[in-house]
């Protein structure tokens, strides 16, 4: 049963609830060293340091956190004086970022209200644009975006402390916002992309008084700098649960936001069947996170533009251009368009390019060519591109598929055979090699 519309704000909620040591499941030995090393270093100084946020979520569902957050009453550069290996980092919110080899441990002083001390707050159309505002651990928790992010480990007492319902509601399943929804996600339409990532990560139920604005507030999503959303969508789909998060965008009407193209494709059946290319392409990166396998933005964008590509390529070959032609020039339009929405680094870019021109030239394998496709970069990300594509429904490309399969794992002699085949019978799934004509003797020619 989902609990009544009460939206929870320090008002109702005037004591924290704290939950001993003995009472809970976090145990400092499923906590990284790193940061257990930043949280003793700044008790050690003087000042408060809690665990916080998804960290403290994961430990207390059982599930292995990947990354640690910390919570002090220390300011940004007295922590950055405390760590010789840290960084200040963020003009929207200053953090600091400590290194310990790869592992970063950020650490993030109390947030305050507007009117609190050291005040540095910027707005524009209810979106805060700079929020440097100082203040406890109490007002800290009511800033924080649903409340089971809001709980905290006490690192003295290793006890959880819960302002906001955050315990009650992670034992209900249950996703809430932390005071009116609306106005939350106008200061910062990116939680509404955390809201579902959430939804799909931890198979939580989102509050009714917080997933109703999901549904109309979907535009707002057009302030946010591309660069930030590029950064999020890395978070929506390589954490194990794209096929949700992807339904889920759909479902709120979000999704149109984020990739205006392949919305508009998929809102078109083909023959009278759904476009399942973006389905079945999430569902394999879920199943490569879940087996610990890399999984490259340049293949995920791959999978998300692919539909607009193929359909600008198709109608520039209805006008007469070449095959590889065509989808270069598609793939430029394509992602110049995306880019306006949401920010693709060239170093990727590049390669998601790549991806969709081979889908033209694998077709073309004859002679050397087969062997000297095999040798490049992107050849096996193509070849899984291509397969994608035979399972979404392309079955004229099968004999394609099945050519390249065992062309990969054949010998040098059966190598060998197989493009003599192709010279002999034409290319796998494709035309037959054409004979050049011999023009007409002339008369008197010998």
């Amino acid at each position: 049963m989902i609990t009544p519309l009460i939206t929870r704000t320090p008002e109702n909620t005037a004591t924290p609830h704290i939950l001993p040591r003995s009472e809970h499941v976090i145990s400092r030995a499923n906590i990284s060293e790193y940061a257990l090393k930043v949280l003793y270093r700044l008790r050690a100084a003087g000042f408060e340091a809690y665990l916080v946020g998804g960290g403290v979520r994961d430990l207390l569902l059982g599930r292995e956190p990947k990354d640690f957050d910390v919570a002090t009453d220390a300011l940004p550069e007295e922590v950055a004086g405390l760590f010789s290996n840290s960084r200040l980092i963020g003009r929207r919110f200053r953090l600091v970022h400590v290194h310990f080899g790869r592992e970063i441990i950020e650490v993030a002083t109390f947030r305050g209200g507007p009117d609190g001390e050291h005040a540095d707050v910027q707005e524009e159309g209810g979106m805060i644009l700079r929020d440097n505002v100082y203040g406890t651990l109490e007002q800290d928790a009511w800033r924080r975006d649903f409340s089971i992010n809001s709980l905290y480990y006490n690192i003295q007492d290793f006890s959880v402390v819960d302002y906001t319902g955050g315990l009650e509601d992670l034992k209900a399943g249950l996703l809430r916002i932390i005071g009116d929804a609306e106005q939350r996600y106008c200061e910062d339409p990116v939680r509404m992309l955390r809201a579902v990532r959430f939804a799909a990560k931890l198979g939580f139920r989102i509050h009714p008084e917080s997933e109703a604005p999901l549904f109309t507030l979907g535009d707002r999503l057009e302030v946010v700098p591309p660069a930030r959303l590029f950064d999020e969508l890395l978070k929506l789909f390589l954490s194990g649960a794209a096929l949700s998060t992807f339904e889920l965008l759909r479902h709120y009407n979000l999704f149109r936001y984020l990739f205006p193209m392949t919305d508009a494709c998929l809102a078109i059946e083909e023959q009278g069947f759904p476009h399942l290319l973006v389905a079945k392409g999430l569902a394999n990166t879920d199943a490569r996170v879940a087996e610990d396998k890399p999984v490259t933005p340049a293949y995920l964008f791959a999978v998300l533009l692919w539909e607009p590509v193929r359909a600008r390529a198709a109608r520039l070959q209805a006008e007469g251009m070449s095959d590889v032609q065509a989808l270069q020039i598609a793939s430029d339009e394509v992602v110049a368009a995306q880019c306006r929405h949401i920010t693709l680094p060239r170093r990727y870019s590049l390669q998601t390019r790549e991806i969709w021109i081979m889908q033209a030239r694998l077709q073309r394998h004859n002679g050397k060519r087969a062997q000297r496709l095999m040798e490049l970069p992107r050849f096996r990300a193509a070849y899984d591109f291509l397969l994608l594509r035979i399972e979404s429904g392309e079955q004229d490309l099968a004999p394609l598929g099945q050519w390249w399969t065992e062309f990969q794992t054949a010998n040098e002699d059966v190598r060998g055979d197989m493009i003599k085949a192709e010279q002999l019978g034409g290319e796998a799934g494709g035309k037959r090699k054409r004979r050049r004509r011999r023009k007409p003797r002339q008369d008197g020619a010998e």
